[in-house]
């Protein structure tokens, strides 16, 4: 078995998951993928704070694995997107728990790291961290929560704004915007999140769990039906000669030169 890429500490009902590729900026291939879905799924703890290893939360798919065709997913991959009806499965994951999560952003979170950055009930921010939905820039669609969150928190003109020109935007602009709750020093982080953590962990947890019902009730799309129609747009625009000039262009460390088709 593969050496395990994420960390996974629980204490006083608050767990801690920390994306553990530094190396990689903590880019997710598929057994990350796995095993974020795993733990959130498998999780008892009042409350869960998300963060990364080293200096990046989270860069997105991993170019070379994912997005650069380098491997076929594997069977279990696609046998999981089956079972959430083509919704990302850690996506499922995260949307449909009613364990309150805060993401604990302490760098870089683009692509599918700000995905995963929106996909929390709270975002805490380093000032080192930097936000940015880079799909368009890859010719291809977000994922279900740059379509079904974003919007509602930083409103749908600068939604739209972000999401059109991949824009990367730094911790004091997302604060601006409302993207993030509060922006902290490097060293403050993770001590924010686990004390707003643990303040939620201390409350009775069947009526928190009741809460974030509720929002999801009343605030949220069908999640797996948006999933199903972003990943049937990821997978036709990735066929396009634009999504692979944007692959090829960042693997090359060059602009690239998009043609509309």
């Amino acid at each position: 078995m593969s050496e395990s890429v994420l960390t996974y500490d629980v204490q006083d009902h608050v767990g801690v998951i920390t994306l553990n590729r530094p190396e990689a900026m903590n880019s997710l291939n598929y057994q990350l993928y796995a095993e974020l879905e795993d733990t959130v799924r498998g999780a008892t703890a009042r409350a869960l704070v998300i963060t990364g290893a080293g200096r990046a939360f989270c860069a997105g798919d991993d170019v070379k694995q994912i997005l650069g065709g380098g491997e076929a997913p594997p069977a279990e991959f696609r046998e999981r997107s089956q079972r959430t009806g083509g919704l990302t499965p850690a996506a499922d994951a995260l949307l449909y728990t009613d364990i309150p999560v805060i993401a604990a952003v302490n760098g870089a979170a683009v692509g599918w790291g700000m995905e995963l950055a929106l996909m929390a009930d709270i975002r805490v921010a380093s000032e080192q961290a930097r936000f940015g939905e880079l799909f368009v820039v890859r010719g291809l669609c977000c994922d279900a929560p740059g379509l079904g969150r974003l919007a509602q928190l930083v409103g749908r003109e600068r939604a739209a704004e972000l999401l059109f020109t991949g824009e990367v935007i730094d911790a004091a602009t997302a604060r601006d915007i409302g993207l993030v709750s509060r922006v902290v020093a490097p060293d403050a982080l993770l001590p924010t999140a686990l004390e707003l953590a643990g303040r939620i962990a201390a409350n009775p947890p069947l009526a928190v769990q009741a809460l974030k019902a509720g929002l999801r009730r009343t605030l949220e799309p069908d999640w797996r039906d948006t999933g199903r129609w972003a990943i049937e747009q990821i997978t036709r625009l990735r066929q396009t000669e634009d999504s692979k000039e944007g692959v090829r262009a960042f693997l090359e460390k060059r602009q690239p030169v998009y043609v509309g088709r």
